[in-house]
C-alpha cells in the first residue's frame, strides 16, 4: 500500500512561550520571498481564536505549513496535500524534510525572539487519507515496517519508540520519540 497525504509535527520545546499571532507577517514574508522554491505558497489564514486548534496556517498548494496547536501540542505541521510520486520511505522523508526546514527557519526568525526552538525528539506522522490508511489495526500493521524503518534512518540508528493513535475515529497517527533531543540539523543531515 502506498502512504500519500504525509503530515508530520515536531513539537515546540517551549509552548508556553511561543505566541502565534507574530507568525502572520512571518508566514506572509515567505509568500513574498518565495521561501519555498519548489512549493507554490497561497495565503495565510488565522485560526488563533480557535483553542487547541490549527494555529496559522501557510497555505500551499503542493503543501500547508502551520504552526497547530491540536490535542493542545503546539507544533510545526506540514501537510502534503498533492500526490506525491516515489516509495513510503520517499514520501515520509520528504514531508519530515519539509517540516524541519521550516522549524530552522523559525528558529533563525529574528521576529520571533528565538521563541521557537523545537525539541527534536517528539515527532507525529499523520496519513491524511481515511481510504488509504483507516485508524485500526491492520493498517498500523501494513505500515509498521515502514514508521520503523523511517524512524531508524531519523534517528540515525540511536533508541527510538513508536506508538499509535488508538481512536478509530482520529486520522491514523504514529508518535515517534527518542529518549534524547536532536537538533533540527541532526535531524536534515540523517535525511540527506
Amino acid at each position: 500500500m502506498q502512504l500519500q497525504h504525509v503530515n508530520v509535527k515536531l513539537l515546540v520545546q517551549n509552548p508556553d512561550e511561543a505566541r502565534l499571532e507574530p507568525l502572520i507577517p512571518v508566514f506572509h514574508g515567505w509568500i513574498e520571498n518565495r521561501a519555498e522554491e519548489d512549493e507554490l505558497l497561497i495565503d495565510v489564514a488565522d485560526y488563533t481564536h480557535v483553542p487547541a486548534g490549527p494555529g496559522v496556517v501557510l497555505i500551499g498548494h503542493e503543501g500547508n505549513y502551520s504552526v497547530d496547536d491540536t490535542g493542545s501540542r503546539l507544533g510545526v505541521r506540514y501537510n502534503r496535500k498533492a500526490i506525491l510520486d516515489g516509495s513510503n520511505q520517499d514520501r515520509l522523508a520528504q514531508a519530515t524534510r519539509s517540516a524541519l526546514t521550516a522549524c530552522r527557519r523559525l528558529e533563525a526568525e529574528p521576529r520571533l525572539g528565538g521563541k521557537f526552538r523545537f525539541n527534536g525528539q517528539d515527532i507525529e506522522i499523520f496519513i491524511n487519507d481515511r481510504l488509504v490508511a483507516p485508524n485500526n489495526a491492520a493498517t498500523r500493521q501494513a505500515f509498521d515496517g515502514d514508521f520503523h524503518l523511517f524512524s531508524q534512518k531519523l534517528f540515525m540508528g540511536k533508541e527510538y519508540s513508536i506508538s499509535y493513535a488508538a481512536d478509530p475515529r482520529s486520522l491514523f497517527t504514529a508518535f515517534v520519540k527518542a529518549p534524547r533531543p536532536f537538533s533540527v540539523s541532526e535531524l536534515l543531515e540523517a535525511l540527506s
